[in-house]
């Protein structure tokens, strides 16, 4: 029963990230140590190594649609990756209470700058402003930002990924695309890592992988129905909120 409650579950996550661009391994890690009784450090391994070949996917049909902005994409792996690698070598040494306040404290933040960038846009005539001057050195932050989260913690990264690519000027499922893209290298590297340093436990990370292959493979074809409809006018602010929401309860 747990095999297909897995497979469940990994087939309604691996659409969903993929739809909105995240990578989906902070959920599955509450999953598999909350729900299916993990240890923390075999549960972060298994995350990691779950959500790779639904990113791959994922990635590549985003691909052959041509949703990739690769330039931001790029500039965010430059220093995602040396991010991942740093966080990996040191997250034995952060203290769980610290990490967790300033996750939860750059949620919220990227949060709040969502919904006002959103609100902002409602009294301007340019509903998608373009990245500004400054694009290549807000990309390096975020791509940090996002890479500390997947060496230290075994999460994706996504939802600051998302939120970077968002506040960039990107349009709704262009930063969807993009966010995958760069999950991909993110996630191996820090699945590399994770593996080394932990223990994947493949009974439970098969039938998530399989679910979310699935989902991966479904939800870009999902992406160009909704970009016909006006979801992605309340995607931005949606995803706002979740990261608010998501960054509070962190820190309770």
């Amino acid at each position: 029963m747990n095999i297909i409650w897995l497979g469940i579950i990994g087939l309604i996550i691996g659409t969903f990230v993929i739809l909105f661009g995240g990578g989906g391994a902070a959920i599955y890690l509450g999953i598999l140590t909350g729900v299916f009784g993990l240890k923390a450090s075999s549960a972060a391994s298994t995350s990691l190594v779950t959500v790779l070949p639904c990113l791959f996917m994922g990635a590549w049909s985003y691909y052959r649609q041509g949703q990739i902005d690769f330039k931001i994409g790029n500039q965010m792996l430059l220093t995602a990756i040396p991010a991942v690698i740093i966080g990996s070598l040191c997250s034995r040494y952060i203290p769980d209470w610290i990490y967790k306040w300033i996750i939860g404290i750059i949620l919220i933040v990227l949060g709040i700058n969502m919904l006002v960038q959103y609100i902002r846009s409602l009294h301007s005539t340019d509903k998608h402003p373009s990245a500004t001057k400054h694009s290549q050195l807000k990309a390096g932050l975020y791509g940090i930002l996002g890479g500390l989260m997947v060496g230290v913690a075994g999460m994706s990264g996504g939802a600051v990924i998302i939120a970077g690519l968002f506040l960039l000027g990107l349009k709704a499922f262009n930063a969807t695309a993009t966010s995958t893209y760069v999950l991909v290298f993110m996630s191996t590297v820090g699945a590399l890592f994770h593996i080394a340093g932990g223990q994947v436990d493949w009974q439970a990370g098969l039938p998530l992988m399989i679910g979310a292959l699935i989902g991966a493979i479904i939800a870009p074809r999902l992406a160009i129905v909704l970009a016909k409809t006006k979801i992605t006018d309340y995607l931005k602010p949606a995803i706002g909120v979740f990261l608010a929401i998501l960054g509070v309860k962190s820190l309770i």
